[in-house]
């Protein structure tokens, strides 16, 4: 009787710690498991503003490759604007089943981010048929009430270079659709590693000009 009564607490024992680990799997994902702090960030909100409307964010960017900009009279000044993207980030714990509250260990410093370009049809050579890739600095603290950092999405030199000067005086005929995947990195406050990544729209061309 006792054996038995040993068995079926050894194997019920088993049993939850096997449903432990199914829920903590599922839950989390392979992108939460990464790293050794425990704690990650999560991409509430990516947007983007115009350069030329700088306060108008959006969930996709219309670039203007060009921007007139009117002078004394009639004159009109091609200027060259750099885009906006603002995110919204939060922090959350790793395992799901804690009901310990966030310390102050856990909250993870952002300091730098990395844009590509691609787009769906596969030409993605830099320089030619989307934009150079490039690294930015940007700093906050995430805490799991989460905060906003803004940032620059697409650089005033990008304009100036192929393939984006190209489209400029065309009216807005030819459009260059790409998809600007942002990774952001930072760490906890022991030194782990962090990083998490978000995607958004943008449409180059020679876009009309804002009253």
């Amino acid at each position: 009787m006792t054996r038995s009564l040993s068995i079926f607490t050894e194997r019920r024992v088993a049993a939850v710690v096997a449903l432990s680990a199914l829920l903590l799997t599922t839950s989390c994902g392979d992108k939460v498991l990464q790293g050794r702090g425990s704690s990650y960030l999560v991409v509430s909100l990516l947007q983007a503003a115009s350069g030329a409307k700088p306060a108008t964010f959006s969930t996709f960017l219309e670039s203007d490759v060009v921007t007139n900009v009117k002078g004394t009279g009639t004159t009109l000044f091609p200027t060259v604007y750099e885009d906006l993207g603002q995110v919204a980030l939060s922090m959350a714990m790793k395992d799901p089943l804690t009901v310990l509250e966030p310390t102050a260990t856990n909250t993870i410093t952002v300091e730098r981010y990395h844009v590509d370009y691609v787009r769906t049809d596969g030409r993605n050579t830099q320089g030619v048929d989307v934009p150079y890739s490039f690294d930015g600095a940007v700093t906050g603290t995430i805490t799991s009430t989460g905060s906003t950092l803004v940032f620059v999405l697409v650089r005033a030199q990008a304009k100036l270079e192929a393939p984006l000067l190209a489209l400029r005086g065309l009216g807005g005929a030819v459009i260059i659709s790409t998809l600007a995947r942002v990774t952001f990195y930072g760490y906890d406050q022991a030194g782990n590693a962090v990083s998490v990544s978000g995607t958004i729209s943008i449409n180059f061309a020679d876009w009309g000009d804002p009253a």
